[in-house]
C-alpha cells in the first residue's frame, strides 16, 4: 500500500511562544495530519478528514467562536483533504473509507466532503458526540456529520494483542494490514490507526493520544506548558491518557520494533515524512 503525508489544515494557536515552544519558523503552527492510503483492492483509506470545504465556507457556524479564536486554524480550500486528493490525480468518490482517531471538529471537519464514504470511528466515540455535556461540547460540532454518514461503528472491547496493546483488530470490509488500536483517554472513543507500510514496517497514526513528539521520544525535548494545559483540559480520562502514553513510549523505545509513531498536530513529526526529509525511521 502507498501512503500519503496530508496536512488537511494548520493552525497558529493563541499564545505561540507558550504552546510550541522555540522550534523553527518553518514548523511554528499545528497541522491536521491525515493518511490517504491507496489499497490495491478496497480503493482509498483517508485517516481523519481534517478541516472540510464547508468549514473554510462558514467557519463561524461550522466551527464555533471559541473554538476560531483559541485555535485559530487556516482555512485554505487547497489544503482541505478533498483538494489534496484531486491534486494527486484521484476522484474524490474512490475514497471508500474514512477511519476517524476521534470525532474532534479539527478531525471530522472533512466528512461532508466524501458523502459516500464509509465512516469508521468507535461506537463509545459517537455516543460521546451525540451526548457531550459542558467543556466537551466545544470539541464536537455535530454540523460535521449532519450529511448522515454511512457509520460503521466498532465496538469495545475486540480484538487482539499487537505492539503492547490491547484489543486491536482489523476492520471489516478494509485491507487487513490497517488495523484499529484504541487509545482511550483524550476522548472516550479515540483511536490510533496502525498501516503496514508497502516498504515494510508499520506506520501508527497515534491521532491526540499526545500533542508533542518528546511524550513518546523524551529525547526530542520536554513538550511546552501550553500543550500540557490543551491536553489536560481537553482530556476524558488523565488516568487512560497517561497509561497509553506510557505505552507509546515504550513502543518507541524498543529498539526490535519496526513501528513508526506520530501524532496527529506536531510539524516536525510531518516534515520527517515528506520527500526532502529524514527517514520516517528517525520517528521511532
Amino acid at each position: 500500500m502507498k501512503i500519503h503525508h496530508l496536512d488537511c489544515g494548520r493552525m497558529h494557536p493563541i499564545l505561540p511562544r507558550l504552546v510550541l515552544g522555540p522550534v523553527a519558523e518553518a514548523h511554528r503552527h499545528l497541522v491536521c495530519h491525515c493518511l490517504l492510503i491507496e489499497t490495491p483492492r478496497d480503493g482509498l483509506i483517508l485517516v481523519d478528514s481534517g478541516y472540510g470545504t464547508a468549514d473554510c465556507a462558514h467557519p463561524r457556524e461550522r466551527l464555533g467562536r471559541f473554538f476560531l479564536s483559541i485555535a485559530r486554524p487556516e482555512l485554505r480550500l487547497e489544503a482541505t483533504a478533498l483538494a489534496q486528493v484531486q491534486a494527486l490525480g484521484f476522484d474524490p468518490a474512490d475514497v471508500r473509507h474514512i477511519i476517524l482517531t476521534h470525532l474532534d471538529v479539527d478531525h471530522a471537519g472533512g466528512l461532508p466532503d466524501f458523502p459516500d464514504a464509509t465512516v469508521h470511528v468507535m461506537a463509545r466515540e459517537l455516543e460521546a458526540a451525540r451526548t457531550a455535556r459542558g467543556r466537551h461540547r466545544l470539541r464536537y460540532r455535530p454540523a460535521s456529520w449532519a450529511h448522515q454518514p454511512r457509520w460503521h461503528l466498532h465496538d469495545d472491547p475486540a480484538g487482539e494483542r499487537w505492539a503492547g496493546f490491547e484489543a486491536v483488530r482489523p476492520l471489516p470490509g478494509v485491507d487487513p494490514d490497517v488495523l484499529l488500536v484504541p487509545l482511550a483517554g483524550h476522548s472516550p472513543g479515540h483511536c490510533g490507526v496502525a498501516v503496514k507500510a508497502a516498504a515494510g514496517g508499520w506506520m501508527l497514526h497515534a491521532g491526540d493520544a499526545y500533542f508533542h513528539r518528546g511524550i513518546v521520544r523524551p529525547e526530542a525535548g520536554r513538550p511546552t506548558a501550553g500543550l500540557w494545559i490543551f491536553e489536560t483540559f481537553t482530556q476524558w480520562r488523565a488516568d487512560a491518557r497517561r497509561r497509553n502514553q506510557s505505552a507509546l513510549r515504550a513502543l518507541a523505545a524498543d529498539e526490535a520494533s519496526d513501528v513508526a509513531i506520530f501524532c496527529a498536530h506536531d510539524a516536525v513529526e510531518l516534515s520527517r515524512f515528506h520527500p526532502e526529509g529524514p527517514s520516517p525511521q528517525l520517528l521511532r
